[in-house]
């Protein structure tokens, strides 16, 4: 059997989870678009790592990071092993 690994980019965000504690905030994530499948994680890695450049450089120049109250979110590339998901978390946390 062999293990794909894909690249994908994803809309990544912080939502507000809670007032528990003095408030507590969970990363989100929504699929943009499934750029590529790999069978070596080493190759998906490096391949992620380039298209992370490339976004940093042309995408998320002056987007507010994801920390920020006023963040529409970002964008990343993501390794995952198979399929990557649509979207994460795939429930809302909850607080513990």
């Amino acid at each position: 059997m062999t293990m794909n690994y894909s690249v994908a980019v994803y809309l990544c965000d912080r939502e507000y989870g809670g007032p528990e504690e003095g408030g507590w905030w969970f990363d989100t994530g929504d699929i943009v678009k499934l750029i590529r499948t790999f069978k070596s994680e080493e190759k998906a890695i490096a391949f992620a790592d380039r298209m992370q450049r490339l976004i940093d450089r042309i995408i998320n120049k002056g987007r507010r990071p994801i920390s920020s109250v006023l963040s529409e979110g970002q964008y990343f590339a993501e390794v995952h092993d198979g399929l990557p998901p649509e979207h994460y978390p795939t429930t809302r946390p909850h607080y513990e």
